[in-house]
């Protein structure tokens, strides 16, 4: 995991993404996961290029699988959008930076 990115515990979950201020993309991932490792440096990517207007968390689904289970997380990885404390989009698989640009970019207020 990068200098970027967030990791997520079932602890601090509140915190860190139901009470964000801002969105929060939350990456449901694990060690053995291929695709998990591919999207990765994509991640990185989009939290050093949207750092201070977008969270990027990583949540590990063998670490915090009461967390996996509360969303319903059935394959990995799974990239679900936080706005406001509620998932507002998901995506599913390793899919392109540009697809997970996107969707983060509808997210983040137009100054």
């Amino acid at each position: 995991m990068g200098g970027n990115t967030v990791e997520l515990t079932e602890q601090d979950f509140d915190e860190k993404v139901l009470s964000s201020d801002q969105p929060v993309l939350v990456d449901f991932w694990a060690e053995w996961c291929g695709p998990c490792r591919v999207i990765a440096p994509a991640l990185e990517e989009l939290a050093e290029t949207y750092e201070g207007q977008v969270t990027i968390g990583k949540l590990n689904v063998d670490e915090q699988s009461n967390l996996a289970a509360q969303y319903s997380i059935r394959s990995i990885p799974t990239v679900l959008f936080f706005q406001n404390g509620q998932v507002v989009d998901q995506v599913v698989g390793a899919v392109p930076k540009a697809a997970l640009e996107g969707k983060l970019k509808g997210l983040i207020p137009v100054a």
